[in-house]
């Protein structure tokens, strides 16, 4: 029996962890992946009061840290089912908790084509940040029109001999500011008004094809690796039977607050205007305190 159980290890997780232990209850975190979340993909911290010189990874990590010392519990354990009387069900046991908190945070979107899956690892990446190195000297594609796609762009052109940003649209969405860098760089070449509707090669990624959305004439380009950055969707699979999800699948709060009994929720999975680090930590925050003062009722 736990006082609080955590899915997700994301900085909102982890946050919570942090009021729930420093409040005197017994915490268990359970991740299926790698603690820290979406910002261990991020290069350099730049967005978060107070924090200078820190990659994503770095700043994480002494959350997890701080987590730890405190007397945290963390397993690396898939949370397969939950139940409206708190139990939750992992691909390895079974627990029971007092109050939970869902932190499951996002998963890229995916571009749904053929060949996408089989060519994971072998020159399709969702993490430019993970796997640029991978590709040092080799031509690659981006895709996608926001600020990831943009910073993973930048990030690229660094490493590789040429980068290929294609977006769907005639011009892209992310910071201006982006948009110049990338500008500045000679080996980074925008391709607009296009999607990437094929995947080529045999046991590796060849090259892809693009299809013009306004001529609808198709270009192959030969390349190397193909990084996917178009938006992720909300992890909540393993709650909508018991919790309101809005109608694109994010959890429903208000204030961290689920429509279940002792069930919270924090972090990029929930419905809300902003997802930044900085209001990341605060839902960790507000969660925890909710799931403190439901207890002490």
């Amino acid at each position: 029996m736990y006082d609080i159980i955590i899915i997700g290890a994301g900085v909102a997780g982890l946050t919570s962890a942090i009021y729930g232990l420093r409040a005197g209850k017994k915490v268990l975190v359970l991740e299926s992946a790698s603690y820290g979340g979406q910002i261990i993909n991020t290069s350099s911290v730049d967005n978060y009061p107070g924090v200078l010189g820190l990659s994503g990874f770095e700043f994480s990590t002494n959350i997890y840290n701080q987590a730890i010392e405190l007397g945290m519990e963390y397993k690396n354990e898939k949370v397969i089912e939950l139940t409206k009387d708190k139990k939750v069900i992992t691909s390895n046991n079974k627990y029971i908790a007092k109050s939970i908190i869902i932190a499951t945070g996002l998963s890229p979107k995916k571009l749904d084509i053929k060949n996408e899956d089989k060519f994971v690892g072998r020159g399709v990446s969702y993490c430019a940040i993970c796997d640029g190195n991978f590709y040092k000297d080799k031509d690659v594609v981006v895709v996608g029109g926001g600020n990831t796609a943009l910073e993973d762009a930048i990030y690229l052109s660094n490493i590789c001999n040429k980068v290929y940003l294609v977006h769907r649209r005639d011009e892209f969405r992310g910071d201006k500011h982006f948009s110049d860098i990338l500008k500045s760089r000679d080996n980074v070449e925008a391709i607009l008004n296009s999607n990437v509707v094929e995947i080529i090669g045999n046991e590796k990624l060849e090259g892809v094809i693009l299809k013009n959305n306004k001529t609808n004439k198709d270009k192959e380009l030969e390349v190397s690796g193909l990084f996917i950055a178009i938006g992720h969707i909300p992890n909540s699979q393993i709650v909508k039977s018991i919790i309101n999800l809005t109608t694109d699948n994010y959890i429903d709060s208000s204030d961290c607050k689920t429509n279940a009994d002792g069930i919270f929720v924090a972090g990029d999975v929930r419905s809300k205007s902003l997802r930044q680090l900085v209001t990341a930590t605060s839902d960790g925050a507000l969660a925890a305190t909710l799931a403190i003062n439901y207890l002490d009722d």
